[in-house]
């Protein structure tokens, strides 16, 4: 059995280890990173092909006679062509719940960031302005509380579940959309509500939606009109969830107060991205994901889908 990684670097820079796929494969190939232009040629013969972000077409998938199953290293899985995987009889296999608590941590980060300005201040001490100051302290530019704000959630999965938990610990007033309340008996302290009441309503407003046609430039003008000039808006989602023209126009006319995004339409970003000259914007690199923590769970879920499907019983298959 022949298994082929093609861009395993994310996963493990090296503070993780492959070496358990020596019990499990006969050969396994891990590549760092594959461009397109060498995608089929390094899938050549794999019966098992492994990706991240590297896109698997139905060009790639038709050329391959000896693929039996698509495994992911990743939750989102819009990389592969399900369809013609699924035509061919193949799984598609992804990493689901490994890095709820990470991304709800980071929506904070940035939060906390947006409010409080850490980044900044620590840089203007650094920079000799605490030295020199007259008075015992100083601020650079207006601090603000989280609690008794109220905060939007778009999306209540799991991690909407969990960003619900710290924003109440946090003495917020929650308010969620979600087509299931349903299911989300144990969460009293969650005000269930209509787009437009959350958008109205929030002080900040935080994404945790997947990827569809329906949330594609979910957040486009009318969206952000809707939203208080003193909001904030986080996205730790999927970068194509917002368009970033609109979000740009807003931060720079004052129609919102700030935003953090750990994910952009195009990643690495293009140096023309709108939202790269807001200063009121705070920017990660798709880091939410990426704690050793996370990376380690996602590597034992990897490690069990494998299992399964070699075992003749894939699990977590989204084809």
């Amino acid at each position: 059995m022949k298994l082929v990684i093609l861009d395993g670097y994310a996963e493990n820079p090296g503070d993780l280890s492959w070496d358990w796929l020596n019990d499990c494969v006969d050969d396994w190939t891990v590549y760092e990173y594959t461009p397109p232009e060498l995608t089929a040629q390094r899938s050549a013969g794999a019966n098992i092909l492994v990706t991240n972000k590297t896109v698997v077409s139905a060009e790639t998938i038709n050329a391959l006679p000896d693929l039996q199953c698509i495994l992911l290293l990743s939750t989102g899985y819009n990389v592969v062509d399900g369809a013609a995987a699924r035509a061919r009889g193949i799984p598609v296999c992804n990493i689901p719940a490994y890095s709820t608590n990470g991304v709800a941590q980071l929506v904070f980060a940035l939060l906390l960031e947006l409010t409080t300005h850490v980044g900044l201040h620590n840089d203007s001490v650094k920079a000799g302005d605490w030295t020199r100051s007259r008075d015992f302290c100083y601020w650079k530019t207006p601090l603000r509380e989280l609690h008794g704000k109220t905060f939007g959630i778009f999306g209540f999965g799991r991690i909407g579940k969990a960003v619900a938990q710290i924003a109440n610990a946090m003495g917020m007033r929650v308010l969620a959309v979600s087509p299931h309340t349903r299911q989300y008996d144990g969460f009293g302290s969650v005000s269930f509500v209509d787009l437009d009441t959350l958008l109205r309503e929030s002080d900040v407003v935080t994404l945790h939606c997947p990827l569809t046609p329906e949330t594609t430039g979910l957040v486009n003008d009318a969206f952000l009109a809707k939203m208080k000039p003193t909001a904030y808006l986080i996205n730790t989602s999927r970068g194509p969830v917002v368009d970033e023209a609109a979000l740009a126009a807003a931060l720079q006319s004052g129609r919102l107060a700030g935003a953090g995004a750990d994910v952009l339409s195009t990643e690495p970003p293009k140096a023309d991205n709108p939202l790269l000259a807001c200063e009121n914007c705070i920017i990660t690199p798709h880091i939410a994901w990426a704690s050793f923590e996370a990376r380690s769970r996602l590597m034992e879920i990897f490690r069990g889908n494998l299992l399964s499907f070699l075992d003749g019983m894939p699990r977590n298959v989204v084809n």
